[in-house]
């Protein structure tokens, strides 16, 4: 499926971020567990190269823990502090922990000039990626607007977390063109791309193809499918008349079937899954015959 997204709100999302990286410390990073690679935005690497970084892979209750870790040691291997994020008090409380430990160095240069200053970190990642849920759950109430669908947040809103701890919301942001669009159909997926731009039986189509994909047997079962060789809009068939999505005359109710299909995946109610493996370390062989990762 063909998928183009840059709307307007997009460029001002770029313009607000670069106008206020200035007045920060840090910059949190925030991805999907599920898609760690796909959910990142690549133009984010040149604006905020100059600040420190960590990264926080999202919803990591929903994703597969060992490709997590996977994951995590390969963004270790390209030098970024990450961690697995989920809304629990304990792993707020971690991500909150690593964002201090981030900062020890501003932190400490301040202390050493005797200056008493707030540390300030932005959170910045693609739309409906859980950045202002994160804030709330830093803040312990609901202070930055969240919602189901990308683009809620419109504008730059700092939110004070701590005595020493201030975070910026910025809205998501998506690069300017969508060239690989296996990733732009997995930022659909979770709902990152509104429905509105694209062919949503087809989405559904795909997501049931990678779903058998990756999980087969509890996809099957799930969505009552009876033949497991079907694939493309014979999914959305077989789901309808296995979970009953059918109108008057048993005509199959495909509209119903792509908003449960959908729904069911973004809550996390299909299980946990990653749709994306992690790349292998590469082996390098040194002059005396031994290896390097």
């Amino acid at each position: 499926m063909n998928i183009q997204w840059y709307p307007g709100h997009m460029a001002k999302a770029k313009r607000l971020l670069s106008a206020q990286l200035g007045k920060v410390d840090l910059v949190v990073e925030l991805c999907d567990a599920r898609l760690p690679l796909s959910s990142r935005n690549p133009a984010l690497d040149e604006l905020i190269r100059h600040k420190r970084r960590v990264l926080l892979l999202c919803k990591a209750d929903l994703a597969e823990p060992a490709k997590t870790q996977q994951w995590l040691a390969y963004f270790k291997r390209m030098g970024l502090e990450a961690m697995a994020y989920d809304k629990s008090p304990q792993k707020t409380k971690q991500a909150k922990q690593l964002i201090e430990l981030a900062a020890k160095d501003v932190l400490e240069r301040n202390q050493r000039r005797g200056i008493q200053k707030t540390l300030r970190a932005m959170v910045v990642g693609v739309p409906n990626v859980g950045k202002s849920t994160f804030i709330n759950r830093l803040y312990g109430g609901s202070i930055a607007k969240t919602g189901d669908r990308p683009g809620v947040t419109k504008s730059n809103q700092w939110v004070k977390v701590s005595p020493y701890l201030e975070v910026l919301d910025t809205p998501g942001m998506l690069w300017p063109k969508l060239n690989d669009q296996r990733a732009a159909t997995r930022l659909a997926y979770i709902g990152t791309i509104k429905d509105a731009v694209y062919d949503v039986y087809e989405l559904c189509a795909n997501l049931l193809e990678d779903l058998m994909d990756v999980m087969p047997a509890q996809t099957q079962t799930r969505y009552k499918i009876k033949d497991p060789s079907v694939r493309g809009y014979a999914l959305l068939d077989e789901v309808c008349r296995g979970r009953g999505f059918l109108l008057r005359g048993a005509e199959l109710d495909y509209d119903r079937c792509c908003s449960v299909v959908l729904d069911e995946f973004r809550e996390g109610k299909v299980g946990k899954l990653t749709l994306e493996e992690a790349p292998k370390p590469v082996r390098e062989e040194k002059p005396d015959g031994s290896e390097t990762v």
